[in-house]
């Protein structure tokens, strides 16, 4: 009889994506709780966010960040190279598009990015609470011949649908390795910055009304 314990696994994942795309939704619903600023209002993450999720058999260190776009003015092209930067170094990589969106531009240009990593990513389609099932299809297709993806998990950051799934397949991904912060830390980030965050986030709310 084998009683030997499956590894320790963890490692480091950057969501990336298009901005508005649903990766701060995405954290905070994998973390159980509010750490990143979600606002309809494109490019509200300006920094790498880290958020700690811990299992029993793993933790999963996510790095949320700014969407990456075509940059324009020094504040833009800082949060596109903070972006950028998340790519490298890392052990899996989630590329987050719309299911209420087809492929364009800006899609294309960070399947470029990602095409000189060798690191596996997956492709993760949001929103699916938006459309119907059959709609999927087309769009899984047309990502399936740009590259192959570890794997390709349609989910619902805001409902929750697909994303236990997701963490499954993240968590596959990873190496062994140690536990890197204490089961009790959901993030790297003071209190501070938290707070200052979450002030933020209302203050945008107040503006888009």
């Amino acid at each position: 009889m084998n009683t030997e314990q499956p590894p320790f696994r963890s490692g480091f994942v950057s969501i990336i994506g298009r901005p508005n795309v649903g990766k701060s939704t995405l954290l905070n619903r994998i973390l159980g709780q509010k750490i990143a600023i979600a606002s309809p209002k494109p490019q509200t993450t300006r920094n790498r966010i880290l958020g700690i999720h811990n299992l029993d058999d793993g933790q999963i260190l996510f790095l949320d960040t700014p969407g990456i776009h075509r940059a324009t003015g020094k504040l833009n092209r800082y949060m596109v190279d903070q972006a950028m930067a998340a790519c490298a170094d890392v052990d899996v990589v989630l590329f987050l598009i719309e299911a209420t969106d087809r492929p364009g531009g800006g899609d294309d240009f960070i399947l470029d990015v990602l095409s000189r990593s060798s690191v596996p990513v997956i492709l993760v389609i949001n929103k699916i609470d938006q459309v119907s099932p059959e709609a999927l299809l087309p769009l899984i297709e047309i990502y399936a011949q740009k590259r192959d993806f570890a794997a390709i998990i349609p989910i619902s950051g805001l409902k929750g649908s697909g994303v236990d799934a997701l963490v499954k397949a993240t968590y596959d991904l990873l190496p062994p390795g140690p536990r890197y912060y204490p089961e009790d830390m959901v993030t790297d980030l003071p209190e501070r910055f938290i707070v200052a965050e979450m002030v933020r986030e209302q203050i945008l709310k107040q503006v888009r009304d």
